[in-house]
């Protein structure tokens, strides 16, 4: 099992795949970044008055939110979009989808019969994976202000490392449903569909129009999406921690029974 593990682990890191989506997260982080030092630059402002543009009292506040922003909450504006989730899905979807079109999946099923051990290193493979983009994404946002002439406040360690574990959590299960599509289809084109839509909040939105429409609770808090977007800082209370913990576990739990069903149901 560890030997698959290891392989696996092997492979991400000999993966081109894996340092596109690491440049890709990163080339987003900066976009984004540099869009919001120009909200706060108040040349930029004046600029823009100069020219007839409307600035409000609520713009000007926020410039200079932006500017007294701790680092946390920094981290947390970049990242609260839930694109992390996307970036998770996509790779995942496309590193299980690789094995089956390059045929690696047939030497490790002749090598190790029990697909289930194939399915659990996978598993293990989408913590380190979703783990890896989630740092990436904290260590991209801490560090890209220096490049726009942005200073937020340091915050502590403990906490910025806290709000990544809860962070991790949905995109680890994201992660899983990229696996469990690919094993399913044996193809990317899924999993990353709804990797995007779930990342990009489209599920939860027509799930809240659907559940209004007919009177249903408010099923959509509990996907992944809107747990990455409902994530309060510095830390999630008790009542959010239990749900961000109970989904991902329980979304996990559904999308690991789907990859073993599948994978034992189907030929190799």
């Amino acid at each position: 099992m560890f030997n698959l593990v290891k392989i696996d682990i092997r492979r991400l890191l000999k993966s081109r795949n894996f340092y596109i989506m690491l440049a890709v997260t990163a080339g987003l982080l900066m976009m984004l970044v540099c869009l919001v030092s120009a909200i706060a630059d108040p040349e930029t402002m004046d600029a823009m008055q100069a020219q007839g543009a409307e600035v409000t009292a609520y713009d000007l506040e926020m410039s200079q939110q932006i500017h007294n922003m701790p680092s946390l909450d920094f981290i947390h504006e970049c990242l609260s979009s839930g694109f992390l989730l996307i970036i998770t899905g996509i790779g995942m979807s496309i590193q299980v989808s690789g094995d089956f079109s390059s045929g690696y999946i047939k030497n490790i099923c002749f090598a190790r019969p029990r697909r289930r051990d194939y399915v659990i290193s996978k598993i293990l493979l989408a913590g380190v994976y979703s783990a890896a983009i989630t740092a990436a994404g904290i260590v991209f946002a801490l560090v890209s202000p220096v490049f726009f002439g942005l200073r937020p406040a340091a915050s502590p360690i403990l906490s910025i490392l806290q709000y990544a574990f809860w962070r991790w959590l949905p995109s680890w299960a994201v992660g899983l449903m990229a696996l469990s599509l690919a094993a399913l289809t044996r193809s990317s084109v899924l999993g990353i569909t709804l990797s995007v839509l779930s990342g990009g909040g489209v599920i939860a939105e027509l799930t809240a129009l659907i559940c209004q429409r007919f009177h249903w609770p408010a099923l959509e808090q509990y996907l992944l999406g809107s747990l990455a977007r409902s994530q309060p800082i510095p830390l999630p209370g008790p009542q959010q921690m239990a749900m961000i913990l109970g989904c991902s576990i329980g979304w996990a739990a559904v999308y690991t029974i789907g990859s073993l069903l599948s994978m034992e149901k189907r030929d190799i």
